[in-house]
């Protein structure tokens, strides 16, 4: 076995090979590297692949016999100090690598047909590559000055990634806005690690975690210290996994391409911040109060996250936000102490989540074929709905992801959420109310994005004058009947018209908007491409091609069985995540049962169960297709609004819309604030610079200058003016000092 690990390196490093190779072939035959471009998609999944079987080889080695393995060699070595560079393999290091890897290799597939046409697919591949070094080398990392250098690797890459589209002011605006709050976590990262290196004297994850030990229980330091380096220490998993207050870069990261998204919210940069606490947990949970502050972090998140994904209408912006609450989860859970829990989350969720932004990407896809239709349009789900017919297999797809992350059973997020759920009751019932609510939230708002994406009448554009059609205006569907004709006039009208009723238009259905009969006909004009030497006409949105759908349906399987792993059946663990993340230092071990009492489980998980359904339900009252199957909802919904009108009050319902579509004020509250403030300042300090401090050196240069010509002036060459002006000084002076004298 040991031979096997002294080639764990392979693990971080073997990825690197593809930028590397990417960058040679630029400079020596672009040429050819431009022409042959597709062969460096498939050396990244190569590559990867290979990554992914010695994390799946070094995983099973860890459930055979629960040890870890070090190596390490010296980098610096100076008197007493001693920096080592190295690779740690245990569980945790094998679950985040298995992670990484496998969604790393769907999203190098999805994106060979998604980036095909971009200009910049050569560099896309680069970076991705890059990044999956980046986050391998994270989780391998074998001491804190490591973690740290592939921790920044790992924000540099998201800041290029994020901005891939840099000619885009919004992308760079982006990604430069994710960079500078990355930035903020990092420095106290950073001063935390110097912070516990201080106290301990090592960098070094066994040696700091048995000497801290030690001097906690001989209470040999100061507790205020070691309190605020730990919250400094944490502050960079706040950053990195977009919890509040420094969540404000993760929904405008959605500018980069889908399969960036899809790879930060899943199994990279979101995920680094989860490891790094998990990977300190047995330091976190011998200082007192630390644990009740990242959990009170973790369900500040929660809600948060979910309020503000209610009335979101970009859909991966809806999407960013719901990984914002489910990385709370995950927080939380590591909070209470309950390790396995949000180890166990972190994988559901990364495969539900990555299907649903590789979903949302075939969505968009298939929108930016259309004449006319920008990438914000693309996104928008206001022009969006009836795509069923269309994109029946992503359809299909995206809705079982939904179902996961609601926690619908036998799916994958049901499982883990459940155990999170269960958990938060044993810590603080008030924590476990606002756990146990928000997951109604999640699956009221994950539903909506599903229904105003998918669901809804072909034909049934808009509510005409008459009041006829009942269709909300998330419900629209702006594809026509087919062979018919739209006209600028009109598609500007329409844009101007949506738009404009944009602002109003609530995440409810009580306040139906009228729009001019003249869009009512509208229909989206016609495409017409070449595909293999023919011309197609099109006039509705495809599904795409096998190489985004294929891998969209492996994670559909992961999605539907990934869940299955942490249930312990007749005695037997079928998972490693109830291993601790170093059980050699026996700093803490969780007991885990080995036989399921599932009339337990069942009681448990009826409540939360039926929360989501009620979550659902409310959805389809706000945002139901037209179907005859759900008449009968507008009566009970009529019934509501007559009987409790008060539930339905337009300041009530524009009060919540404006917290969620206005992102909790967070981010004008930083613009006014803090980016003002700090505007403020600096105009005040140059403004001191230019005219106080460089005035007074300024004016004492003119001074000289001035007295310099003044007394040039007065100077004639004769002895007799100078003795005069001497004689008048002097006795000025000394009438000056003989009143002073008097007084």
């Amino acid at each position: 076995m040991e031979h096997t690990y002294q080639y764990a390196w392979i693990i971080p490093f073997l990825p690197l090979s593809v930028p590397i190779l990417i960058g040679v072939g630029l400079l020596l035959f672009p040429s050819a590297t431009k022409s042959l471009r597709r062969m460096w998609a498939f050396q990244s999944v190569l590559v990867l692949s290979i990554v992914m079987i010695f994390s799946i080889h070094f995983a099973i080695q860890q459930l055979n016999n629960s040890a870890i393995y070090q190596y390490v060699w010296s980098w610096i070595i100076n008197n007493d100090f001693s920096l080592e560079f190295g690779y740690l393999i245990d569980p945790l290091t094998s679950i985040m690598s298995i992670l990484i890897t496998t969604v790393g290799i769907l999203i190098l597939i999805y994106s060979d047909n998604y980036m095909f046409h971009d200009r910049g697919y050569l560099r896309f591949f680069a970076y991705m590559s890059f990044f999956s070094t980046s986050m391998l080398g994270l989780v391998t990392s074998s001491n804190l000055i490591q973690i740290y250098i592939f921790w920044e690797l790992v924000g540099m890459c998201s800041y290029l990634l994020i901005g891939f589209w840099f000619t885009r002011p919004v992308a760079a605006n982006a990604c430069q806005k994710a960079f500078v709050t990355n930035r903020v976590g990092d420095f106290g990262l950073l001063l935390g690690i110097l912070g516990f290196y201080w106290i301990t004297g090592s960098f070094e994850f066994r040696d700091l975690f048995q000497i801290f030990t030690n001097f906690l229980y001989n209470n040999e330091f100061n507790l205020l210290f070691v309190t605020l380096c730990a919250v400094l220490l944490f502050s960079g998993a706040v950053s990195k996994s977009a919890q509040f207050p420094l969540h404000v870069w993760l929904p405008d990261a959605m500018e980069g391409p889908t399969p960036i998204s899809a790879l930060i919210h899943a199994a990279t940069m979101v995920a680094a911040g989860i490891f790094l606490v998990a990977r300190f947990l047995p330091l976190f949970i011998i200082i007192p109060h630390i644990m009740n502050f990242i959990s009170l972090i973790g369900i500040i998140t929660i809600l948060f996250g979910a309020t503000l994904a209610l009335a979101q209408n970009d859909i991966k912006r809806g999407l960013a936000y719901s990984t914002m609450s489910q990385l709370g989860y995950m927080m939380l859970a590591l909070g209470m102490g309950s390790y396995r829990s949000a180890l166990f989350h972190l994988i559901t969720h990364a495969y539900s989540k990555a299907l649903l932004f590789l979903g949302s990407g075939s969505v968009i896809h298939s929108m930016q074929t259309i004449v006319g239709y920008s990438p914000t349009k693309s996104q928008n789900m206001v022009f969006m709905g009836g795509l069923t017919k269309h994109l029946p297999i992503t359809k299909s797809a995206f809705l079982l992801g939904t179902l996961s992350l609601c926690g619908i059973p036998p799916l994958a997020c049901f499982w883990s959420k459940d155990e999170i759920l269960n958990d938060s009751w044993l810590y603080s019932p008030i924590f476990a109310l606002i756990a146990w609510s928000t997951a109604g939230l999640t699956a009221f708002y994950m539903f909506r994005i599903y229904l105003l994406t998918f669901e809804g009448h072909l034909n049934a554009h808009f509510q005409n004058f008459s009041g006829k059609t009942n269709i909300s205006l998330y419900s629209i569907s702006l594809w026509g009947k087919e062979g018919s004709k739209v006209t600028n006039k009109n598609f500007h009208l329409l844009t101007l018209l949506i738009l404009k009723k944009n602002k109003s238009a609530y995440f409810s259905t009580k306040k139906r908007d009228q729009i001019d009969e003249n869009a009512r006909n509208l229909s989206h004009s016609f495409l017409t491409i070449s595909r293999f030497g023919t011309k197609k006409t099109l006039s509705y949105p495809y599904e795409s091609d096998s190489t985004i759908l294929f891998p969209i349906l492996i994670l559909v399987l992961f999605t539907l069985f990934v869940g299955f792993i942490g249930i312990p059946l007749n005695g037997l663990d079928l998972d490693i995540l109830s291993k601790w993340l170093t059980p050699s230092l026996n700093l803490l071990h969780q007991n885990s049962n080995n036989l399921l009492d599932w009339s337990e489980f069942l009681k448990d998980a009826v409540f939360s169960v039926s929360l989501a359904y009620l979550g659902i339900i409310i959805a389809f009252f706000f945002y139901k297709p037209s179907y005859s199957a759900f008449k009968n909802f507008d009566l009970i919904n009529s019934f509501i609004k007559r009987n409790f009108k008060i539930i339905f009050a337009d300041k009530i319902q524009n009060s919540i819309y404006d917290w969620s579509y206005k992102r909790g004020y967070i981010d004008s509250f930083y613009a006014t604030y803090l980016t003002g403030g700090m505007r403020r300042v600096s105009e005040f300090t140059h403004f001191f610079d230019r005219q106080v401090v460089d005035g007074i050196t300024n004016g004492v240069g003119l001074m000289n200058f001035f007295v310099g010509e003044t007394i040039k002036s007065l100077g004639g060459g004769r002895i007799s003016s100078y003795l005069f002006w001497y004689s008048s000084y002097v006795s000025i002076f000394v009438l000056i000092y003989y009143v002073l004298s008097r007084i």
